[in-house]
């Protein structure tokens, strides 16, 4: 069975090593209480996000009611774990934040609190409640935290604000108005952290799939003119590539796909198993020498039977006049967290410079 995050990140270890570095700082925490309240006869049933809430809510339990003493008993307790460990799973510290931190009077703190969390693990879903229920007060704060020294806090300004971030609360505002957080990634477009460029870039490919248009505008303003920023857009541009949108396409030189044919496009077998690889083979012939973006779809059965496709890239070459380029494609069909295989027809398309040039069909079996 695959290593499931949930149980990478909290299990009796993580949650004992907790115990003892808060008991370290406050010897009157009851670390054997505090272990057997968060792993109860239900802590198996809970998804990670359920298991995090779990663990902040014995915190609130077992540590001082007093908001600012318990901040300061976490501050010093958090000191026991590496900085800048994105993989920690220490994502209750930012949570302890957001569960007990919103009043009024706290904001303060809860903002010192966040921006110094957010350097052990990340508070990216922690300040969105904060974004929601004061979001000009809270998005003048991420704008400062866009211009920190640390990494880690420029990257919360970026993350913590996108519109449909994985596993968060959604910015329905933001969903239908993106400018807030356009003024954010202005600030970060040219970033020096790789961390922080996939962090606006993931940001920029939310944005797109409701407001294409403002993303492409937006792309044609600020490519050509800085090497990280190129990369942002590219990245950040991801999904309106795979649509085919022409604009984009053609920010990045994919302009003209008639000059390139397409020969012995073929499939290995007419049918795969599932939990079997699928193999495919084609040759690429320029007419001129011509920037080429390769894909393929894949339209894949679902469970009721109808079809819907996800595409996935090849090669970016830059061809010669007549150069000549064969490919070799294996594409698996094992069933995974993020897909279940379904009997039936399926297909596999060609697409060049965002125009399909070829489909072939194959059967998927289950036996």
């Amino acid at each position: 069975m695959p290593d499931l995050i949930k149980d990478r990140y909290y299990n009796y270890n993580t949650i004992h090593e907790l115990a003892m570095c808060v008991n370290a700082v406050y010897p009157t925490f009851p670390a054997d209480d505090f272990i057997t309240d968060v792993m109860d006869e239900t802590w198996h049933t809970l998804e990670l996000k359920a298991r995090m809430r779990r663990i902040t809510i014995n915190l609130g339990k077992y540590l001082p009611p007093d908001y600012e003493h318990a901040l300061g008993i976490l501050d010093k307790a958090i000191t026991d774990y590496p900085v800048g460990n994105v993989d920690s799973g220490l994502l209750y510290f930012p949570d302890f934040v957001e569960v007990y931190g919103q009043d009024e009077r706290y904001w303060d703190l809860s903002m010192v609190a966040l921006e110094r969390y957010t350097q052990y693990s990340t508070a990216e879903f922690a300040v969105r409640p904060f974004i929601i229920k004061h979001e000009v007060r809270m998005m003048a704060q991420m704008a400062s935290w866009a211009e920190h020294d640390n990494e880690h806090v420029r990257r919360l300004a970026s993350e913590g604000c996108r519109p449909a971030l994985p596993w968060g609360q959604a910015l329905t505002s933001f969903k239908k108005d993106p400018s807030p957080v356009l003024r954010i990634l202005e600030r970060l477009k040219a970033d020096p952290s790789l961390y922080v460029r996939k962090s606006v870039a993931n940001n920029l490919n939310d944005i797109s799939k409701n407001h294409p248009d403002l993303i492409v505008g937006l792309a044609k303003d600020w490519y050509g003119k800085n090497e990280h920023t190129d990369w942002i857009i590219k990245h950040g541009c991801r999904t309106l590539l795979k649509k085919g949108n022409r604009d984009v396409l053609g920010i990045f030189g994919f302009t003209d796909a008639d000059c390139v044919n397409i020969d012995n496009f073929s499939l290995d077998a007419a049918s795969v198993c599932v939990g079997e690889d699928m193999v495919f083979s084609f040759r690429i012939v320029a007419n001129k020498e011509i920037k080429v973006r390769l894909e393929y779809g894949i339209d894949y059965v679902k469970a009721n039977g109808t079809r819907s496709r996800r595409i996935f890239k090849i090669s970016e070459p830059t061809l010669r006049k007549n150069e000549k380029k064969s490919y070799s494609k294996t594409h698996s069909f094992a069933d995974a967290s993020t897909r279940k295989h379904y009997p039936g027809i399926h297909s596999v398309t060609l697409i060049v410079n965002g125009v399909e040039r070829g489909t072939l069909n194959f059967e998927v079996s289950d036996v």
